[in-house]
């Protein structure tokens, strides 16, 4: 199916070609949301995300001992080194972390909807932290994206657990936006490449958390249906993924991409309609497009 894919796209021009690529790989990472729901029958969330991370970074982990990479992470410093590491530990042992635990407790749809919020909070983080100061237009898109998660859980109603799961959402959010910032840091640096501060900062990162997940929750003996879930959420879902956005990067411009991007949202909702049972009522489903909207105006700069 791949081979089929990547065959037919070559037909095309470069731009339709990048702009397929790019919303299939938002289709795949929308798949991993439903395939972590049923993984969660079986598997603790924190080891699950730990395996999920730590294979996917030995798949990636070649590309590292290329020439072109491998040279400038020879050459970084401790403050590099320690960067990286830090990455590692907000975006993959926290956020990743965060995500497969609040799916534990709450529906797809909502985590996806919270963990949206997350291109807000970047916006506001960086009016502190990078002088970056949003126009008009993304501070209506912020009011815009708060409005619509307001309403999607209007009136709050939530039983224990999934204010828990919220809460560990929320952690999740802070969490990504922070490495965000963090990351656009590291990589405008540009001492060394995209693909080095990836692979470093996921190893990191999905050690400790795997660590983390086997120390607190175990590792359960897993059926062959569970590793077939983790392999390929790891090699199809995270590596090959990754390597396909990234060649799309060098076609889209940010706007294309982040539009392309915030399609996510609804393919999440459709799929976990679909093969989750997850039904949305027609508030809901106007909060969550409201959101969507507001990120997606936020990305945007007018």
């Amino acid at each position: 199916m791949l081979n089929r894919f990547m065959t037919y796209s070559l037909k095309l021009s470069p731009q339709v070609t990048a702009i397929l690529q790019a919303l299939f790989v938002t289709f795949l990472w929308s798949t991993s949301w439903v395939l972590i729901k049923f993984g969660l029958e079986a598997i603790p969330p924190l080891t699950f995300a730990g395996l999920r991370y730590m294979l996917a970074f030995l798949c990636l982990l070649p590309l590292v001992f290329l020439p072109a990479t491998l040279e400038p992470l020879r050459r970084l410093g401790r403050p590099g080194w320690g960067s990286l590491l830090f990455l590692g530990l907000l975006f993959y042992t926290v956020t990743q972390g965060s995500q497969f635990l609040a799916l534990a407790y709450l529906p797809a749809v909502t985590t996806s909807l919270l963990l949206n919020f997350t291109t807000v909070v970047v916006a506001l983080m960086g009016i502190a932290l990078l002088a970056e100061r949003p126009t008009r237009f993304q501070w209506a898109g912020v009011l815009i994206n708060i409005g619509g998660i307001l309403l999607y859980f209007y009136p709050v109603d939530l039983p224990a657990g999934q204010l828990f799961g919220i809460i560990v959402a929320l952690v999740g959010v802070l969490a990504n936006a922070s490495s965000s910032i963090l990351g656009r840091q590291v990589n405008r640096a540009g001492t060394i490449s995209p693909l080095a501060v990836t692979v470093v900062s996921m190893g990191v990162g999905a050690g400790l958390l795997l660590a983390t997940g086997i120390a607190i929750q175990g590792f359960p003996a897993l059926s062959l249906t569970s590793w077939l879930i983790v392999g390929w959420l790891a090699v199809v879902n995270t590596a090959y993924a990754f390597t396909l956005w990234n060649q799309t990067l060098r076609t889209l411009s940010a706007v294309e991409s982040s539009i392309i991007n915030s399609t996510m949202l609804i393919q999440i909702a459709v799929l976990a309609w679909v093969f989750l049972g997850e039904r949305l009522n027609w508030q809901e489903v106007f909060g969550m497009v409201l959101a969507g909207v507001g990120v997606m105006m936020v990305q945007l700069r007018k």
